[in-house]
């Protein structure tokens, strides 16, 4: 900025007043992110492996006698046996099962705003005093 005045020179053009500059505004601003995320799961079982197993057994033995003896005689005899087995087995496997899973993911992000403003400026009054006319005028830039 400079101020300038002519009336110390002796001419009869005076400056009141002039400025002159430049202007430089700026706004930068960046932002950047970026991540990554992995997992991975397995799992594995078997849900039911049975085994049964069921046994009886039934024995039985006898002996009969009889005997009658007036007027006619009767004898009679009787032997028996009586066996009986029952047996039951079974293996049973419910379930087997398996499974895996797995997930990769990936981001990244930019944002930026840039503004820039330049400008250049210049402005000033003129004082014109010859005479008795005077002058104020804009100077041209």
């Amino acid at each position: 900025m400079s101020d300038f005045d002519a009336a110390d020179t002796g001419q009869d053009v005076d400056y009141g007043h002039y400025d002159a500059g430049q202007e430089h505004n700026s706004l930068d601003q960046l932002h950047q992110a970026q991540g990554s995320e992995a997992d991975a799961q397995s799992q594995f079982g078997v849900y039911e492996n049975d085994h049964h197993a069921a046994e009886s057994t039934d024995f039985s033995q006898g002996h009969h006698t009889e005997y009658d003896q007036p007027a006619a005689v009767h004898y009679e005899s009787d032997d028996y046996t009586n066996f009986s087995h029952d047996a039951t087995s079974d293996d049973h496997v419910f379930a087997a099962q398996g499974s895996e899973s797995s997930h990769q993911a990936e981001f990244s992000e930019l944002s930026a705003l840039q503004e820039r403003f330049d400008g250049a400026f210049a402005e000033g009054t003129e004082f014109h005093g010859q005479g008795g006319e005077q002058q104020l005028g804009v100077a041209d830039k």
